[in-house]
């Protein structure tokens, strides 16, 4: 025999051993992709939304445990707000509100996209 021909018969083996290792690892890959699980449409609709914004609390009408989880804003603070509607009237602009003592325009800054006066 020729010395090419007997190079091909020796690789022959090897050729087919990698033939057969790349099927069953092909094999495998695919049953994994399998077993996957996939999200719902629920579930990959929700993770897809944008975070949602805080409701916002209307210093119009909130009663004073509302008004205190706003931050900066104790039963002190609380109660202004609601004095100052109980004998003014209702807030025409988020902005009225620093017209009480002790709300400065940087405690308004981190209140402002917190409230509404609908």
């Amino acid at each position: 025999m020729e010395k090419s021909s007997l190079r091909s018969l020796n690789s022959r083996p090897i050729l087919f051993v990698l033939l057969l290792a790349t099927l069953v690892s092909t094999a495998a890959c695919a049953k994994r992709s399998r077993n996957v699980s996939h999200p719902n449409e629920s579930q990959a609709s929700a993770a897809s939304l944008t975070p949602q914004r805080p409701r916002r609390i209307n210093i119009n009408t909130a009663a004073a445990n509302e008004l205190e989880t706003l931050p900066g804003i104790g039963k002190g603070f609380a109660q202004r707000i609601i004095e100052h509607r109980e004998k003014y009237g209702p807030f025409r602009k988020p902005e009225h509100l620093t017209i009480l003592r002790g709300i400065s325009d940087k405690r308004f800054q981190a209140l402002r996209e917190l409230i509404t006066v609908e």
